[in-house]
């Protein structure tokens, strides 16, 4: 049986994220789930585990309390991936947060 690795809580939200890949170019793709140390996410990108992986997420001003969208950006590593499931949109990329920041777009 394995043992459950997360920590703290996770919340159910569908955000944009855009995923910057080391080996060059960028993917896009939507969180599956986000909690303050990681995020699981749907996209269109092929990494492998224990790759390093900066990535920014979109944050809506309903979720904010501001007058516009922020963005989260992350820098992090891939600590999962799941295979595309029948249907499915992209493949699943669990990645550890290990620092971010907020900006504000104008």
């Amino acid at each position: 049986m394995a043992e459950e690795a997360r920590t703290g809580k996770r919340f159910p939200l569908h955000l944009p994220i855009k995923i910057h890949k080391e080996a060059g170019g960028d993917a896009k793709g939507v969180t599956g789930n986000l909690s303050a140390a990681g995020v699981y996410i749907r996209a269109d990108a092929s990494l492998e585990v224990g790759t390093p992986v900066e990535f920014e997420i979109t944050l809506p001003p309903e979720m904010t309390g501001g007058p516009e969208n922020v963005t989260l950006q992350c820098k992090g590593r891939v600590v999962r991936t799941d295979e595309t499931e029948a249907g499915g949109e992209g493949r699943g990329v669990a990645c550890v947060i290990d620092s971010y920041e907020f900006q504000r777009n104008s």
